[in-house]
C-alpha cells in the first residue's frame, strides 16, 4: 500500500511500501489496511502511525487535514502542517517546540498589525480634525 502526506509546499511522505495506517477523525481513531473501502474523512490535529512490511513504525504530527483510500492501495493526506519522526516521545517534543514557535510567531505578528492599525487610525483622526486647515468645517 502507498502513503503520501502533503502539505501545500512540498511532499512530506511518499512510501509505497506501507503494510497499515492509523489516524484520528473526529469520531475518533481508525486503521486502514490494504484493500480498504474508498474512504474520505477530515483529520484531526494528530498524530498518524503507519507501519512498514519490516514491522519498522513511523509517525507523523498533522495539524488537521483530508485523509482518503483510493482503490483500496492508496492512502492520500493533505494538511497545512506535517512533522515526521521515528520516536513518537521525540516526535512529541519537536511539535511542541514548534506550536509554541508558531504561537510566538503569530503574536508578533498580531502585535505588528494593531500597531499598524493604531498608526492609521491616528493619521485619521488627525486629518479630520477641525482645527487643520482645508479640513471640514474648519477654518480657511
Amino acid at each position: 500500500m502507498r502513503l503520501l502526506i502533503t502539505t501545500p509546499t512540498a511532499v512530506v511522505i511518499d512510501d509505497s511500501d506501507v503494510v497499515a495506517v492509523r489516524a484520528e477523525d473526529q469520531s475518533g481513531s481508525f486503521g486502514i489496511l490494504r484493500g480498504h473501502a474508498d474512504f474520505l474523512t477530515a483529520l484531526t490535529v494528530s498524530v498518524v502511525a503507519w507501519r512498514r512490511s519490516g514491522d519498522r513504525h513511523r509517525f507523523c504530527a498533522v495539524r488537521r487535514g483530508v485523509l482518503s483510500v483510493s482503490h483500496g492501495s492508496l492512502v492520500a493526506i493533505a494538511t497545512r502542517e506535517a512533522l515526521v519522526g521515528d520516536d513518537l516521545e521525540r516526535l512529541e517534543h519537536i511539535v511542541l517546540a514548534e506550536f509554541r514557535n508558531n504561537i510566538e510567531a503569530e503574536r508578533t505578528a498580531r502585535t505588528a498589525s494593531l500597531k499598524l492599525q493604531m498608526k492609521a487610525i491616528r493619521q485619521i483622526v488627525r486629518y479630520l480634525r477641525p482645527e487643520r486647515p482645508g479640513a471640514l468645517g474648519g477654518r480657511s
